[in-house]
């Protein structure tokens, strides 16, 4: 493999994980933000999903991000009746965002990202190497 599309693999792999580092932020902040009346939708879990694509230029195999979705499933209720979104029974709906699974991904997420910055590193370096031979 040529260093150009070691580069080029890196590269789209960090985008890829710095996207979805976005995504996870996104849903951690809004972990609390229910609806402003009752009935009224909360935050809803937001999803990231990606798709392989072969960069042209170089001919590597790149990832890239192919839609940033909404995750499916019930809300939770929470008992809380002085709140402005709860119901007539007292019960309010939060969002649908488990913290352990947004700090898993998260650090899956870091994880590979740094990764592919060892290997963007490691490239930068072979080619300084290389260039320096030829001098």
């Amino acid at each position: 493999m040529d260093l150009d599309r070691a580069l080029a693999i890196s590269a789209a792999g960090m985008a890829a994980q710095s996207a979805r580092l976005r995504v996870v932020a996104e849903n951690i902040a809004n972990r609390d933000s229910t609806g402003q009346s009752p009935g009224a939708d909360p935050f809803r879990r937001k999803t990231i999903s990606f798709e392989n694509r072969l960069d042209r230029a170089s001919g590597a195999p790149t990832l890239r991000v192919s839609r940033v979705g909404e995750a499916a499933g019930d809300f939770p209720q929470r008992f809380d009746p002085a709140h402005p979104a709860a119901n007539a029974e007292g019960y309010v709906r939060t969002p649908n965002i488990d913290s352990l699974i947004e700090t898993m991904d998260m650090r899956e997420a870091q994880r590979s990202y740094s990764a592919n910055l060892a290997v963007l590193e490691t490239t930068r370096g072979m080619l300084s190497r290389a260039i320096e031979a030829l001098r």
